[in-house]
């Protein structure tokens, strides 16, 4: 139904996440890749979404539109916790620190995506509430040294083990905590096609 819909378009992903690119095959859209590789720096007065609409919206510009029939989607997500943003971790000591900051805690999981074409724009956010149980040292360590989730927010995927482990509960999108809003793209590229 949705390739119907997007027939007449180029869909191009700004992204070498392969879980947003595994979520656009998921979703059967045939689509293309063409990444930008921005500085993912951004004003220290922004404060939560702003910061993801902020470099969603940033990384979209950095890419040309190459006819009138592209669609530009990009992406970025960050968890936020206790009132600062946890980007991806530089080293083991501090995805320790990032996870064992959210140990027995609930953190927002913030994705912005930007939608861009010719014509238009749109970005658009979506927040999702996740609660980890108490975590041990040794879990932690575990999943840091197993998975080397360096290139996560938060240092953490819920796909992989601290997520069938350690979440107690999530409250909205899951693919949200994944990396992409997979719901709400659908409806807003409809609604941008469309309108």
């Amino acid at each position: 139904m949705l390739n119907n819909l997007l027939k007449d378009w180029l869909i191009v992903l700004g992204s070498n996440s392969p879980r947003r690119k595994q979520y656009l095959t998921d979703l059967g859209i045939n689509y293309s890749n063409r990444a930008s590789d921005i500085d993912e720096t951004y004003p220290e007065h922004l404060y939560k979404v702003e910061i993801t609409d902020f470099i969603a919206a940033a990384k979209s510009q950095a890419i040309d539109i190459l006819n009138d029939k592209e669609i530009i989607i990009t992406s970025d997500t960050l968890v936020w916790n206790e009132e600062k943003a946890l980007g991806k971790p530089v080293d083991r000591a501090e995805a320790y620190q990032m996870i064992q900051s959210m140990s027995n805690k609930t953190h927002e999981v913030i994705s912005s995506v930007c939608l861009r074409s010719t014509q238009k724009q749109r970005l658009f956010n979506v927040t999702t509430k996740v609660t980890f149980k108490a975590l041990t040292e040794e879990e932690i360590y575990y999943y840091i040294d197993t998975y080397k989730p360096y290139d996560k927010a938060g240092a953490y995927g819920i796909q992989e083990w601290i997520g069938l482990v350690g979440i107690q509960s999530i409250e909205g999108s899951y693919t949200n905590i994944v990396g992409l809003p997979t719901t709400e793209l659908v409806q807003e590229l409809i609604d941008f096609i469309q309108n």
